[in-house]
């Protein structure tokens, strides 16, 4: 005979296997908000009406926090205002302020511990002394649409960064505002990363890359920075499609950068620094790309434009492509001083140059005679300076006459054998 089960025991059963139910809490401004956060299991909501929240908070718990437009979180200028140390921790929304000034604690405004993987960090609004977001080893973190302002009454080297990965794998920082921080955005020993349609201004550097592989940065913009783009120690970086208007010394920087691909950027009106007196730095004159010590890198389709000088290559920086280019109005296209002869076209393709008083008879869209950007003359300039009074003058001009003649006159230096004609078109990213 059959057993039968009983009606009861099987609603308990069912009841028992069904997802609970997310509970839904609502903070009171007037009592303190780290009880309410205590008090949520994983998976709820704790909502933030308007009001003023004050005091350092810790979330141990895979919650959402939602600030409501008019809720502030202030930390009182003590430490750390929201630690997170819990995975899949949403963060919308929230209004932060007046976290603390140690920049040897890491104050932040939000600290992402290790264990709080896969965090979800958008559309807050973040104000204060030391850093904005510091991601510490936490992985799949999402950074997307924040605003995050430091305190411009700071000295820039008293400030922390804006968003700031250590030892961080698969992150997205997303359509992020940064400014009057240290640096926008700074990424040391963290690989497999996305920096994508970041606004960064009014900085030190806008993103700052040390130790890191296998990284893309795509589609942001800097101003006003003192460098664009410092990309340092680092290896297969992808950099594609940023641009740099109007930052002072660098808009984009290769120190010891190996194996990279830089394409479509747009670097613009960089000038040379000055010190907060206004005289200006001595040999930091405005250059749109700056390669030290970098190797087997292609450059390709971008564009360096009305700048002091468009591209400056030394110590070793050699093997690499540099091809699709175009050199625009730059006061000085380029400045390279070696041993070693660079040819700066493949395939046929050269690059774009203002200055290019060559022909093209046969009307294929590359000059006939080679470009020499940087001959004899160029480098005599770089090492007196003082001789560019003379550049127009009848004698430099017979210099640089003898030079083509005789070709032994002519040091190793670049030379693009196919140079474009006009300007190539290049892949447009939207800011």
């Amino acid at each position: 005979m059959q057993q039968r089960i009983p009606f009861l025991f099987v609603l308990v059963l069912a009841a028992a296997l069904l997802p609970a139910h997310a509970a839904r809490w609502t903070a009171n401004p007037e009592q303190p908000l780290q009880p309410v956060l205590d008090r949520a299991a994983a998976g709820d909501e704790v909502v933030l009406p308007p009001g003023h929240y004050s005091g350092a908070i810790t979330i141990e718990q895979p919650l959402t926090l939602i600030g409501m437009p008019g809720a502030v979180l202030d930390a009182e200028a003590k430490g750390t205002a929201v630690r997170v140390r819990a995975p899949h921790v949403r963060l919308e929304g929230l209004s932060i302020r007046n976290w603390g000034r140690d920049l040897t604690a890491m104050d932040a405004g939000i600290f992402v511990e290790a264990a709080a993987e896969a965090v979800h960090i958008e559309a807050n609004h973040l104000q204060g002394a030391a850093f904005g977001i510091w991601l510490d080893g936490a992985p799949n973190a999402r950074v997307i649409g924040n605003r995050i302002q430091g305190l411009p009454e700071l000295r820039s080297q008293d400030r922390g960064n804006g968003v700031h990965l250590f030892n961080v794998r698969n992150a997205q920082i997303v359509d992020n505002e940064i400014w009057q921080v240290r640096d926008g955005i700074y990424i040391e020993v963290s690989n497999q990363n996305l920096l994508r349609g970041n606004r960064m201004r009014d900085l030190r550097y806008g993103v700052h890359y040390m130790y890191s592989f296998d990284n893309h940065v795509v589609g942001n913009y800097t101003t006003g920075t003192r460098t664009g783009y410092a990309l340092m120690q680092s290896k297969r970086l992808t950099v594609v499609g940023n641009r740099s208007e109007n930052d002072q010394n660098y808009g984009i920087l290769l120190n010891n950068i190996t194996h990279s691909t830089l394409r479509d950027n747009h670097v613009e009106s960089v000038r040379q620094g000055s010190n907060p007196g206004g005289a200006e730095i001595s040999g930091a004159e405005g250059k749109a790309l700056f390669v030290y010590n970098a190797q087997f890198n292609e450059f390709i389709d971008n564009r360096f434009a009305d700048s002091d000088i468009g591209i400056h290559l030394t110590a070793g920086s050699e093997d690499n492509v540099i091809v699709g280019n175009a050199f625009v109005g730059n006061y000085k296209q380029v400045k390279y001083v070696a041993t070693r002869e660079q040819e700066w076209s493949r395939d046929g393709r050269g690059n774009y140059w203002s200055d290019y008083l060559g022909w093209d008879l046969d009307g294929d869209g590359r000059g006939d005679v080679p470009h020499e950007p940087n001959d004899a003359v160029d480098q005599l300039l770089w090492r007196y300076p003082s001789a560019k009074l003379l550049m127009h003058s009848p004698a430099v001009q017979v210099l640089r006459w003898a030079q083509r003649q005789f070709p032994v006159f002519r040091p190793p230096g670049v030379q693009d054998s196919h140079p474009l004609m006009s300007e190539p078109r290049r892949q447009e990213y939207p800011l």
